[in-house]
């Protein structure tokens, strides 16, 4: 029997290369997608993963993955990790040209990836029983705050999605998933939001004890689509165990009280 396959975005760095490097830990295949293509030639020389350059806020570049797609001979797992936060100001001053590449990327994206793949995954279901739709969104798209409103808005919106998205697929054997990651360690997503400003990323960080990293979600991922067919993890919220709430975070040794 052939290997089952998963189509990864966002896959050049963060937790979509953990992702993909999990899945061919156990034997998948994996078409890793992402806009860099240095990074994704060194996953794939790590790997072993098909590899895809393309920007998933283009459309002409989606349908060149849903054509990549079809010959490597369809796909029983997508994975819709790429996304990203742009800027931390208010409401009042953050631009909104920050805006709409957040909602292009988290939303739009996601939306075009999933129209134009759902056709492969429901050819795979036929065949084998069943496919599985994960997307990563994050506890920002629950919970508001301060000089986030973009990313809250652009998150809250990529939540309901998914919901329509699992509401509309009732009766087809195709589970959907959603990931939500509080905070994570990773190398480029707040050096990413901050502009470049390394020391502003850093304090994101600074004295947490035990933050999440790209591989602890990676696992829960894989977690969800590895389960018996039957078996649906609407939404996981993945937090470190320093982050009881999105405004509640320990920064410091972790130690029983009394």
């Amino acid at each position: 029997m052939a290997a089952r396959r998963a189509v990864v975005t966002g896959a050049s760095s963060g937790i979509g290369a953990a992702t993909v490097r999990l899945f061919r830990s156990r034997g998948w295949d994996v078409l890793a997608v992402a806009r860099r293509a240095e990074k994704l030639e060194a996953l794939a020389a790590s790997t072993g993963a098909d590899v895809l350059v393309a920007d998933i806020t283009s459309a002409s570049d989606v349908e060149a993955l849903a054509a990549r797609v079809g010959e490597l001979g369809g796909a029983d797992v997508l994975v819709n990790n790429a996304g990203g936060a742009f800027g931390s100001a208010s409401v009042e001053e953050s631009d909104v040209e920050d805006w709409r590449a957040m909602f292009e990327v988290n939303v739009i994206g996601t939306k075009r990836v999933v129209a134009a793949l759902l056709p492969h995954l429901r050819e795979r279901a036929r065949a084998g029983g069943g496919a599985d739709i994960v997307t990563v969104t994050s506890t920002a798209g629950f919970v508001a705050y301060e000089n986030g409103g973009g990313y809250n808005a652009a998150k809250f919106a990529e939540h309901a999605l998914v919901g329509a998205l699992r509401l509309e697929l009732n009766g087809e054997p195709i589970r959907v998933v959603e990931v939500a990651p509080g905070l994570v360690k990773t190398d480029e997503f707040a050096l990413t939001r901050f502009r470049g400003d390394a020391e502003k990323a850093a304090a994101v960080y600074d004295d947490v004890p035990g933050p999440l990293v790209a591989e602890d979600v990676a696992e829960a991922i894989v977690h969800a689509v590895e389960l018996p067919a039957h078996v649906n993890l609407d939404l996981i919220t993945i937090r470190p165990v320093a982050q009881s709430a999105q405004h509640k975070l320990a920064r410091g040794t972790l130690a029983p009280k009394g």
